[in-house]
């Protein structure tokens, strides 16, 4: 389907979701989405009561992507769990490294809107982050269960978020990939104690 065929609805949040990747939320006006996915004000404001609701729906149409995407990497990976936990993270420097990475845009939009933790947009990406790291659960923990396995899903957020950031601060992927040996060491001691 292109982007003429996208109901309007979608169209905004995909041009809304460009604009906000390349010059961050706060820095987007509501003009500029209509502009740029040439509609009227009116028809923006008809689908979307406000530019807090543009946003968080911005970030609701990211979540599924992204955590798809992860498990394709995962996935894709060869070895036992710990390795290809390795693997995600390997698939997540490659991306680091094009020059128009820009992070996690969970986190870029949660330190945007630091002063607002009720905002729709951080409740999203509260959900998101906890949706990857039930999913991190799930693979260490198939039955779910186990409180070893969640303990070590939440560390792994914790490196992977944690990467994300120190990776854009320095911009230097050699962080992802450090992150991931240190996720496969958690997976295998993880392993050990079972």
């Amino acid at each position: 389907m292109s982007k003429a065929e996208l109901p309007t609805r979608d169209r905004i949040i995909l041009a809304a979701g460009k604009l906000f990747h390349a010059e961050g939320i706060r820095a987007v006006s509501m003009d500029a989405v209509a502009e740029r996915t040439g509609v009227t004000k009116r028809t923006l404001y008809y689908h979307f009561r406000s530019k807090d609701d543009l946003i968080a729906a911005h970030l609701e149409a990211r979540d599924q992507p992204n955590l798809a995407l992860f498990q394709q990497w995962f996935d894709t990976s060869e070895g036992a769990v710990a390795d290809r936990i390795m693997g995600l993270f390997a698939k997540l420097a490659q991306a680091a490294r094009h020059p128009k990475w820009k992070g996690c845009g969970f986190l870029r939009t949660s330190v945007e809107l630091i002063n607002l933790p009720g905002h729709p947009a951080i409740l999203a990406g509260r959900l998101h982050k906890k949706r990857v790291e039930d999913w991190f659960c799930s693979i260490l923990d198939p039955a779910g269960q186990s409180e070893p396995a969640r303990r070590t899903a939440r560390q792994l957020i914790l490196l992977l978020d944690g990467a994300f950031s120190v990776v854009l601060l320095h911009r230097d992927a050699s962080y992802m990939d450090s992150a991931g040996e240190a996720a496969a060491s958690l997976v295998r001691a993880l392993d050990n104690t079972r």
